[in-house]
C-alpha cells in the first residue's frame, strides 16, 4: 500500500494534472511572452492578450456549459477550447454568418472548409466538438512524432497544429511559428489561463 501511494505521488510531480484534462495543466506554465514588433498588431503583448480574454468571456458564458461538456468528453482543458474560440473568432463576433472574410474557415472555432466535416451550426455544441477532435488529433500526432517531448512541448505543438499543420514544428525555444504574427500559441496559453482564472475549469 505505501508503495503504491509512493508510485502515485511520484506520477503526480511528472504528469499533467487529471483536473485539467489529459495533455497537461496550463495553469502550470510560464506565462509566454508576446513580443511588440516595429509594426504592431493588435493582439500584441501579454497585458492585451490578457484583456481581449477578459472582454470575451461575456460572450463565452452562452456556451460554457457545451464547451465544459465536450472538454470532459475529449479529455481537454475546457480554458484551452475556450480560448482557441477566443483567438479564432472572438467568440463569433468577428464572424459574418459564421464564415471569416476569406470565406474557408467557419464557426466559432474556424475549421477549415477543406476538413469537408458533416456540416453543423457555426455556433452549436456539435461544431465544438468537431474542433475539439480536430486538436485532439493534432495532439496525439504531435506526441507519436515527437514521444522524447516534455508535455509542454506536446501542448504547445498540439495548439500550433490545430491552427497549421505545418511539418516543421519546433516549440524547444519557445518560438511561435504558426501563424504571421508568430503568436498564435502563446496567444491561446495567454488567453486560456485567464480563462481559467474565471471558472474555465474541470474541477474547481
Amino acid at each position: 500500500m505505501l508503495l503504491t501511494l509512493m508510485f502515485l505521488g511520484l506520477a503526480a510531480l511528472v504528469a499533467p494534472s487529471a483536473s485539467y484534462g489529459c495533455y497537461g495543466d496550463l495553469h502550470t506554465m510560464e506565462t509566454p511572452v508576446i513580443s511588440c514588433r516595429p509594426v504592431q498588431t493588435p493582439t500584441c503583448g501579454v497585458l492585451t492578450a490578457q484583456k481581449i480574454a477578459e472582454i470575451d468571456i461575456v460572450r463565452l458564458r452562452a456556451y460554457q456549459a457545451p464547451i465544459m461538456r465536450v472538454a470532459r468528453k475529449t479529455c481537454l482543458d475546457p480554458a484551452l477550447v475556450g480560448a482557441i474560440i477566443s483567438v479564432e473568432s472572438r467568440v463569433g463576433a468577428a464572424l459574418h454568418d459564421g464564415w471569416n472574410r476569406e470565406r474557408n474557415r467557419f464557426g466559432l472555432m474556424q475549421i477549415p472548409v477543406n476538413y469537408n466535416l458533416v456540416p453543423v451550426a457555426w455556433n452549436s455544441e456539435d461544431h465544438i466538438a468537431q474542433g475539439a477532435n480536430i486538436l485532439v488529433t493534432g495532439l496525439e500526432d504531435i506526441k507519436r512524432r515527437f514521444p522524447t517531448w516534455q508535455w509542454q512541448q506536446h501542448l504547445r505543438g498540439g495548439i500550433c497544429s490545430y491552427y497549421n499543420k505545418v511539418r516543421n514544428i519546433q516549440v524547444n525555444d519557445g518560438m511561435d511559428i504558426c501563424n504571421s504574427n508568430d503568436d498564435y500559441v502563446n496567444n491561446v496559453i495567454i488567453r486560456a489561463k485567464t480563462l481559467q482564472n474565471n471558472g474555465f475549469r474541470i474541477l474547481e
